[in-house]
């Protein structure tokens, strides 16, 4: 089944799988579902993929394998790329209301708990964008040998020739210039 039209990308109505007893389930395709990230990120492609909702003795278990890519940049030579990422979620909702008399039920004995909506909605959007946030690299790279920029020209190093002049240098690392290090020397 596709995902159903609801306003909220990544919501789903459970109302009706409440009501089924414990083992029944439900599945649904993601496709093409776009979420606002934190400041900074971005989705360079959307999120597609699957969910399973099934009823527990207590509420509804999601799991979810998701894919998507982040918008990033190289963080040696600052090259746009994707960061691709996969998502599984398994999480299990307990609902916020009594099926038979609507009254609230109480958080207290387990306040972490993943909650469906007071519309009996699950809503896995909070989850998807957590996800994201912790899967963006802290220094990606377009490939594993990235060279950076030139320290000259600012150009990638892996791009046209860097033969650059080295007429001005300091005068005081003048005495420099023609160091090499000793092989021998060299600690093993």
């Amino acid at each position: 089944m596709t995902h159903p039209a609801t306003d909220t990308p990544l919501t789903w109505n459970v109302a009706g799988l409440l009501g089924d007893s414990p083992g029944t389930s439900r599945e649904f395709d993601v496709s093409d579902v776009t979420l606002p990230l934190v400041e900074g990120m971005a989705l360079a492609r959307p999120v597609n993929g699957h969910v399973r909702f099934q009823r527990t003795n207590r509420g509804i278990l999601a799991e979810a394998k998701l894919t998507a890519a982040l918008q990033a940049e190289c963080s040696r030579c600052l090259r746009p790329m994707e960061v691709p990422v996969d998502i599984a979620i398994a999480e299990e909702f307990l609902p916020a209301l009594d099926m038979a008399t609507g009254a609230p039920l109480s958080t207290d004995a387990e306040p972490d708990v993943a909650r469906l909506s007071d519309h009996h909605e699950l809503e896995l959007e909070p989850l998807v964008r957590d996800e994201l946030v912790i899967a963006e690299p802290i220094a990606p790279l377009h490939s594993p040998d990235c060279q950076g920029l030139c320290i000259e020209c600012g150009l990638p190093l892996d791009e046209g020739t860097h033969d650059h002049p080295t007429d001005d240098i300091d005068p005081r690392l003048e005495a420099l210039r023609g160091f090499k290090p000793d092989d021998e020397s060299a600690p093993e």
